[in-house]
């Protein structure tokens, strides 16, 4: 089985993970998820790899990908900022949280920066209603957040790539 748009992924980094799920019922999220953990998201030829492994179609495997919004079919920049839009954080003020990142960086829900550094993804919540507002950058979650806060914090990272 082949798909008209790959990416050209080194589909040998998949292998392991194949060999140890492919015959365990139940097991496609946990399939992908790991795939996700590799590539950093789910390329289209990834897919249809999981699919041709798994004996699935890839509109199964795309079905339950798509289902979950763990799941991302675009590279995320170097840093995945996560603003939590629950109900304690939207009431803190994550619209203001979201502007502040807009004028800091550029970019809106689901976009990435030019230079691929920052990705913004809007979530329903991070589960830290008592830091509100609240965001994770990668593993490192920043909470009470204000305007001004969350503009250092972009700063410092920016800074830290120079």
């Amino acid at each position: 089985m082949s798909c008209c748009n790959c990416q050209n992924s080194d589909l040998s980094l998949l292998d392991k993970v194949l060999k140890n799920y492919k015959n365990t019922k139940g097991s496609l999220i946990t399939v992908l998820q790991k795939a996700q953990e590799i590539y950093g998201y789910l390329p289209t030829d990834v897919i249809y790899r999981i699919a041709e492994e798994m004996s699935l179609t890839p509109a199964k495997v795309m079905g339950v990908a798509t289902f979950y919004t763990q799941f991302r079919f675009k590279p995320v920049g170097k840093y995945l900022i996560m603003l939590c839009q629950g109900t304690a954080c939207h009431v803190n003020g994550s619209e203001r949280i979201e502007k502040a990142i807009k004028e800091e960086l550029g970019i809106s829900d689901g976009e990435t920066t030019d230079d691929g550094l920052f990705t913004l993804k809007n979530v329903a919540c991070l589960g830290c209603c008592s830091l509100s507002p609240v965001m994770m950058i990668n593993e490192e979650t920043y909470g009470s957040l204000t305007p001004e806060k969350v503009k250092t914090i972009l700063k410092n990272l920016k800074e830290g790539e120079k």
